[in-house]
């Protein structure tokens, strides 16, 4: 394996490299190889891009045609027909069965770029400054989107004060270790409605429905409809962050579906575009919408059309609920298979949490995990680590992963948890 290249001029900052230290070649769907023919099962996914799998045949079918036929590729925001086919195949296919008649927003292709754009438009609307995050969220690397993310690994980085943000406990009920529940929200509301409290009022709250960095931490129905209730009562906007939980992740197309929730704005990245080409979308009701001044925010890269061409792909796949059926079913093998082996360490009182498709180990331990992780990776399996000091292995293969890769993948993930944590306690 020759990485001197990477070694003598890349940044030192590189990082997942650091996790899978060998060269990739080429990959299809739910499998990667190396320049030396080992073939890898991806329960990374991209860190949740690849929802469809690599080099999805329908989607590259599509791009393919649409390059030979000189499509337009960049176009900031000026209207194309590669746009227009992706707006209404989103609003015909997520928004109009939801009837959700959020406005599309479209800015840089990242989702840290789809949060600064949400609190910009929180505190725009309000005209306050202060939003309320959680606990063990994750929302970014920009200096507004990290103010709101948790984990002091990457905020000690900033070099910057993170202002204008304050954390409360996440849900309880998710495995939050610091988790508050109901009676905190309780609590905070009644200092909001304190005059002396020293608490002003929120521009915005803004939540993870599923805490995916934070340690596949899964909110509960009623703990979501209370923070929706608190933020609406002070005024404030309520922001729904599904970038990686949702596009289908956790058996429905957002990952709070079927909740009752309605939020002012959903941030949307990763697994929009399918193919794992950049791109970011905001949905916003139209009443906050509409306080924008034309080119007010702007990016270059905000006219992503062979995201648009293969995102219009991949939202085919929510034409009918059989493809979330079969997300949940894979989703239920899975959790099942964590269960067997958690099952197995009972003295370790190891966790199982997840949704769908997206389910992790929590080990306890950053330590136990990183072999973990290290050992699925010798073994032919590509997962991560998350959650505080990396104490729980994420896996999100993608949704188009064969059975038999699944279970291939667990078998190796099995192994790798049993040659790392010892023989069952």
């Amino acid at each position: 394996m020759n990485v001197n290249i990477f070694e003598q001029w890349e940044s030192d900052i590189r990082g997942y490299c650091r996790v899978y230290p060998t060269v990739f070649t080429k990959a299809s769907n739910a499998r990667q190889w190396d320049e030396n023919g080992k073939s890898y099962i991806d329960f990374f996914a991209g860190a949740g891009v690849l929802n469809f799998g690599h080099n999805n045949p329908l989607m590259k079918k599509a791009l393919v045609e649409y390059i030979e036929s000189d499509g337009v590729t960049h176009s900031l925001d000026t209207y194309t027909v590669a746009k227009r086919e992706f707006m209404e195949k989103f609003v015909n296919t997520i928004l109009k069965p939801r009837k959700m008649n959020h406005k599309l927003q479209f800015m840089g292709p990242t989702g840290t770029n789809s949060v600064e754009l949400a609190l910009k438009m929180a505190r725009r609307a309000t005209g306050r400054r202060t939003v309320v995050a959680f606990s063990h969220a994750f929302h970014g690397m920009t200096l507004g989107a990290l103010a709101c993310t948790t984990n002091n690994h990457f905020r000690n980085a900033a070099g910057v004060p993170l202002e204008h943000v304050v954390h409360q406990p996440f849900d309880a009920e998710a495995g939050d270790p610091l988790g508050g529940g109901l009676e905190a929200l309780d609590r905070l509301r009644a200092m909001y409605e304190d005059s002396s409290s020293g608490l002003e009022a929120p521009a915005a709250f803004i939540v993870e429905p599923i805490q995916a960095e934070g340690g596949v931490n899964v909110a509960s129905k009623e703990w979501l409809l209370a923070v929706q209730k608190l933020a609406h009562d002070l005024g404030a906007l309520f922001i729904l962050d599904d970038i990686q939980a949702g596009c289908g992740r956790t058996g429905s197309y957002f990952s709070f579906d079927g909740m009752g929730l309605d939020p002012d704005v959903i941030t949307l990245a990763k697994g929009l575009g399918g193919f794992g080409t950049p791109i970011a979308m905001n949905l916003v009701k139209p009443e906050y919408d509409k306080l924008w001044k034309p080119g007010e925010h702007t990016g270059t890269f905000r006219g992503q059309n062979l995201s648009f061409v293969a995102g219009r792909i991949g939202l085919g796949y929510f034409d009918d609920d059989e493809f979330n059926q079969q997300t949940k079913r894979k989703g239920k093998i899975m959790q099942d298979a964590l269960e067997k082996i958690a099952a197995g360490y009972s003295q370790k009182q190891f966790q199982v949490r997840g949704k769908g498709m997206m389910q992790a180990l929590d080990v306890g331990d950053g330590e136990v995990a990183k072999k973990i992780v290290s050992g699925s990776f010798e073994g032919g399996m590509l997962c991560g680590a998350v959650g505080t000091g990396g104490r729980a292995i994420k896996l999100i293969p993608p949704l188009t992963i064969p059975d038999e890769d699944l279970k291939e993948g667990l078998d190796i993930f099995a192994r790798a948890v049993e040659a790392a944590a010892g023989g069952a306690g």
